[in-house]
This record gives structure tokens, C-alpha cells and sequence, in this order.
């Protein structure tokens, strides 16, 4: 080509490379191993003297695939896939940390991260402090002689909290930090942080880029620098992904741009709906003029994506209440979905928590998460207003 591929035909092709049998999708690589013609060759590869394939904990032609695609979507320089998006960021801190290391996190992170970082990271001498995404101030503050990364997911999850990627890159090149951008809200189809600045993409492919529920995995998208390091552990540690896996993602980032432009829609037109319902007594959806933080999320990616969340009056009960009462609309945590998933987050991803940091967060026992699918958008509020009215 004499000019740059777009964002659909790298979503497409990118990475692609055929064998010799010329298939026109990618094969998928199910082998654990693979033969050397020479005892020579053999030791050239392993010592990295010649690229080739050593064993698929850490190299397999599917994976790889997937993970040169979704680094020309990130605009990264190298991609490492994982298990899952949990072993992402379990990768990239015990690849980039010591003990003694500090890291300062928003505090509206998957409640899964913040028992890593405070129970698991914590127990090697790694101590976090958390902050509000939006303040830019606390962020400055919380920083340390001995702070490696700055850690924020954004949009948050379920609030929908959004923090500045290009003031928080310069804050933490300032104090010769790192920006850790958990990105699974967003998908590169709707903002690319490494291009505002950040040093580190993490995914969980299990959401938006799968997009079918079918398969759990991570990644890991930055510079070569970095990414060689998270690469290192994995060849140790082995949070690998699997080949099947990797094919299912490839076929997920065919229709990404689509699905999320598709999900986004869906999700504004039920937040806006939402907004005026008697039962409700706020919704967070960074694509609502009432969404203290619209302007940046504007200026920062495409489209607000397929995630509202909103409060009821009558806590937990109503919020119990109107879950039971879906019929469409499936029960469970998981997102990114075709199908629209509800599940109430003090309970479920947020359950691990105690009161107080859920407090902190802002995960009230009346709030309900919505992950918005791609059904007709009157079905979706059809099936709510059942449990709404029940109120």
C-alpha cells in the first residue's frame, strides 16, 4: 500500500501471515513444541541468535498474530498476550517492580486489582496508595521518591470516572515514572492512550475484544523496552495464552470498530432513557451532558462505550429488586458482551472489598451495573422497566 492502512483493515489483517498451504484465515497453531533440523539450530534459537519458535508458553505463530495486530491497533511497539487480564497486570508489575517499589492507583480500578496490589503485591514489600482518578492535585501528592507507576483504568469501573491520559503521561515522566492504562472499557476503537502519552496498555481480551463471551485472555501493549521485560516473565512465570484462545481474539478485532461503535450508540440511548426514570436516582455515563467529566471524555475518545451504571432509590433491595426482575437482560458479571449483562457490584466485583473502600469508590449498595449488548435498544429497556416499575 502507498499510504498508512486505516483502523478496520489492520483490524483485519494486521499480523497475518500465511503458510504455505496460502488459507486465507489464520490457522491456529496447537502444538506444544516444535522440531529443530539440526542440533545447531536448535541452540541458535534458544540463545536468540536466530528467531523461530522454542515452545508455546511464549512463542506460538497464532499468539504471536494476535499480539502484532492488537499492537498496530494500540500503536504499540510489541504486544505480550496472557491467561487472562488479571495476568496482564500481574505481568507487567512483577516485570517492572521491586520490593520496595510504590505505586500510585486510582482508586476506581476492578476490585480484583486492588486485592492484587494490596494483598498479594503488598506481601513482597510493593505498597500502593490510591487516589481519585479525576484529581490531577491528589495524583501529584501521592507520587514518592520511590513511585515506578501510576496506574488508572479509564473509563472506570462500573462509574464511568474519567481520568486525563495526557496530563497524568506528563505527571509521571515528570517524577521519571511510568502510566500503566488499563484500556478494556475503551478498546483501542475508541481511544488509544499510548498516543496520549502513556507508556503501557493493559487489556483484558475477554471483554470487548473477544465480544462473544467465549474466551478469557490479557495483554500487554507498549514499547519494545518494556514489553521485553513483561515477555521475560512470562517465558518463566507461563500466564501464557492459548492458541485457541489467540484465534478467537483475531476473529473478535475483525468487527471491533463496528461492535463498539454499535455498543456505544445502544448505551447512550439507554443512559438518556435511564436519566428519566422516577426509580433512578443518578446514572454515570461519561457520554451524558450531565457527566461531570463529558468535555474530557469527549476530546479523549471516539465514543462513550457500552457501560452504564446508575443508582436506585431503595439500595440494595431495589437494586436486587430490579435485577430479578430482567427476563432479556443476562445475570453476570462479565462484560462485553453481545448480549447485555447486569450484575450489582457491591456483591459481585466489588465484593471482596471492604465497606469503606467500596464507599470510597462510590459502589453503593443501590447501584446497578449495565453492560449494553447490541439486542434492539427498546427491548433492553423494555426488560428494565419491568423491575423499574416494580418499585
Amino acid at each position: 500500500m502507498d499510504h498508512e492502512p486505516g483502523f478496520d483493515t489492520l483490524a483485519v489483517r494486521a499480523g497475518q501471515q500465511r503458510t504455505n498451504e496460502m488459507e486465507q484465515g489464520e490457522p491456529i497453531f496447537t502444538t506444544s513444541s516444535y522440531v529443530f533440523r539440526s542440533a545447531a539450530e536448535a541452540a541458535a534459537v534458544f540463545s536468540g541468535e536466530k528467531p523461530g519458535n522454542i515452545y508455546s508458553r511464549f512463542t506460538n505463530p497464532t499468539v504471536r498474530t494476535f499480539e502484532q495486530r492488537l499492537a498496530s491497533l494500540e500503536c504499540g511497539e510489541r504486544c505480550v498476550a496472557t491467561a487472562s487480564g488479571m495476568a496482564a497486570i500481574l505481568s507487567c508489575c512483577m516485570s517492572l517492580l521491586n520490593a520496595g517499589d510504590h505505586i500510585v492507583s486510582s482508586r476506581a480500578i476492578f476490585g480484583s486489582i486492588t486485592v492484587l496490589f494490596n494483598d498479594h503485591l503488598g506481601r513482597f514489600g510493593i505498597e500502593t496508595s490510591y487516589v481519585a482518578p479525576a484529581d490531577l492535585q491528589a495524583w501529584e501528592r501521592a507520587i514518592r521518591p520511590n513511585t515506578r507507576l501510576l496506574f488508572v483504568e479509564t473509563p472506570s469501573n462500573p462509574m464511568a470516572e474519567i481520568a486525563d491520559i495526557a496530563a497524568l503521561a506528563e505527571l509521571a515522566h515528570t517524577h521519571g515514572c511510568l502510566l500503566v492504562v488499563d484500556n478494556c472499557f475503551c478498546t483501542p476503537a475508541l481511544q488509544q492512550p499510548l498516543r496520549l502519552g502513556a507508556d503501557i496498555v493493559i487489556h483484558s481480551a475477554t471483554k470487548y475484544i473477544d465480544g462473544q463471551g467465549r474466551a478469557i485472555g490479557g495483554a500487554v501493549v507498549g514499547r519494545a523496552e518494556q514489553l521485553d521485560k513483561v515477555l521475560g516473565f512470562l517465558r518463566t512465570a507461563g500466564p501464557s495464552m492459548s492458541p485457541f484462545n489467540a484465534w478467537i481474539f483475531l476473529k473478535g478485532l475483525e468487527t471491533l470498530r463496528l461492535r463498539m461503535v454499535a455498543h456505544s450508540a445502544n448505551a447512550l440511548e439507554l443512559a438518556q432513557w435511564l436519566e428519566q426514570q422516577p426509580g433512578v436516582k443518578r446514572v454515570y455515563y461519561s457520554g451524558l451532558l450531565s457527566h461531570p467529566q463529558h468535555s474530557l471524555a469527549k476530546r479523549q475518545q471516539r465514543a462513550f462505550g457500552g457501560v452504564v451504571a446508575f443508582e436506585l432509590y431503595g439500595g440494595g433491595e431495589a437494586a436486587w429488586r430490579l435485577i430479578d426482575s430482567t427476563n432479556l437482560i443476562s445475570i453476570t458479571a462479565n462484560l462485553g458482551d453481545t448480549k447485555t449483562t447486569i450484575t450489582h457490584p457491591a456483591t459481585t466485583t466489588h465484593g471482596r472489598l471492604t465497606p469503606e473502600a467500596r464507599a470510597e469508590a462510590g459502589i453503593s449498595d443501590g447501584l446497578v451495573r449495565i453492560a449494553v449488548g447490541l439486542e434492539d435498544v427498546n427491548d433492553i429497556k423494555s426488560d428494565l422497566e419491568r423491575g423499574l416499575n416494580k418499585g
